[in-house]
């Protein structure tokens, strides 16, 4: 399974915030930022600041996408 952000992204837009913004707000690093950017792995805790700034859930800012959806896209380019 992977883990996409887009969610995230439009959210920011919605909120006329930029990136920079949120890692200063939320006090996550520019790695970490940099991290969701590249739809990786982050840790929990970088989450919930994101979350508790942005008053959200988690499933407001990120979507798992399972494995058999993966193999299709691959597929398809």
């Amino acid at each position: 399974m992977a883990v996409c952000y887009n969610k995230l992204w439009k959210l920011l837009i919605d909120r006329g915030l930029n990136k920079t913004q949120l890692c200063k707000e939320a006090n996550i690093t520019t790695n970490a930022m940099a991290r969701l950017g590249r739809n990786e792995d982050v840790r929990v805790d970088v989450l919930v600041k994101i979350c508790t700034v942005l008053n959200c859930t988690v499933d407001d800012i990120l979507e798992i996408i399972p494995e058999s959806d993966l193999q299709k896209r691959g597929s398809q380019g």
